[in-house]
């Protein structure tokens, strides 16, 4: 049985809905990518996560007290809420730390690696079952990483390996969440996401005794770091709520090349045909993922 595009006009209403929210994901991607650069000549990573999640609290602690939801906020399951909150925190600032030192389209290209990573982990953590498909779809996004970095023909910087790094960090946190939603409500688990990433940035920015508030001019920008990061997962949540998962996807393939064209207008970075082609591939492991998830379910 084949999978032909649905003609019906409900399916048709619901993937031009998800298109819409991808597409204030991608923008709010973005905006963070762009805001984080222009927070780092002033802030470490660790401050621009401590006022990204304080923005965040006030929000979280708004829509909690509209919809009188604060009985659903519990302890239950901290630890594994702490671990979680714990690799989100080092893959946030291993990102905002690659943003700033290579370019925007080497970050994204290597950040859609986050799935091929959780089918690594998956089998250890979840006990799902490594099948041979999933052990072919995670060779093929190998062969996009290495055509990304290029070992030999360039110097694995330590941005590179930061960018690399935050993808299997934000795998860890998928794995976890996963096991997390299966008693936890989204509102618990968003509400420790950003209180707990407070403290982490409280704790990790204050290390060095020099804890730095924003200038004036730079308040603005803080600001618009914690809306856009809530916003993107709050897009991709919503448009995986109206369509499946191998719709929404591709949609957020499109992150890489508005990456290397707003990296090129504003910053001047050059386009990496080797970035665009690895990133294919990787997105082609992924997309054949999907397609392979779906088949076994049929």
């Amino acid at each position: 049985m084949t999978d032909a595009p649905s003609t019906d006009p409900a399916s048709r209403s619901n993937t031009l809905r998800a298109a819409l929210w991808m597409m204030g994901a991608i923008l709010s991607f973005l905006t963070m990518a762009v805001a984080g650069r222009a927070l780092s000549p002033e802030l470490d990573t660790f401050e621009i996560m401590t006022w990204r999640s304080v923005t965040g609290i006030v929000i979280i602690c708004v829509v909690i007290s509209a919809t009188g939801t604060w009985s659903q906020i519990t302890t239950h399951r901290f630890k594994l809420q702490f671990l979680r909150n714990a690799a989100h925190f080092t893959g946030q600032n291993l990102w905002f730390y690659a943003i700033t030192v290579i370019p925007l389209a080497q970050v994204f290209a290597l950040e859609f690696t986050t799935p091929l990573w959780v089918l690594m982990l998956s089998p250890l953590l979840l006990g799902e079952t490594m099948t041979r498909r999933r052990m072919l779809v995670g060779l093929v996004g190998f062969a996009g990483i290495l055509l990304i970095s290029r070992p030999g023909t360039q110097t694995l910087s330590p941005g590179l390996i930061a960018a690399a790094a935050c993808a299997i960090a934000f795998a860890g946190t998928i794995v976890a969440t996963k096991r997390l939603t299966r008693d936890i409500p989204t509102i618990c688990i968003l509400f420790w996401l950003t209180v707990l990433q407070a403290v982490f940035g409280i704790i990790c920015a204050g290390v060095d005794g020099d804890f730095v508030v924003p200038s004036a001019a730079l308040w603005p920008v803080a600001v618009v770091v914690g809306f856009a990061g809530l916003f993107a997962h709050f897009c991709v949540t919503s448009a995986l709520s109206i369509a499946p998962a191998s719709v929404v996807s591709p949609m957020d393939f499109l992150r890489l090349p508005s990456a290397a064209v707003l990296g090129l207008f504003l910053y001047a970075e050059p386009l990496d045909p080797f970035v665009l082609i690895g990133a294919v591939i990787i997105f082609g492991a992924n997309y054949m993922n999907l397609r392979g998830e779906k088949r076994a379910r049929t």
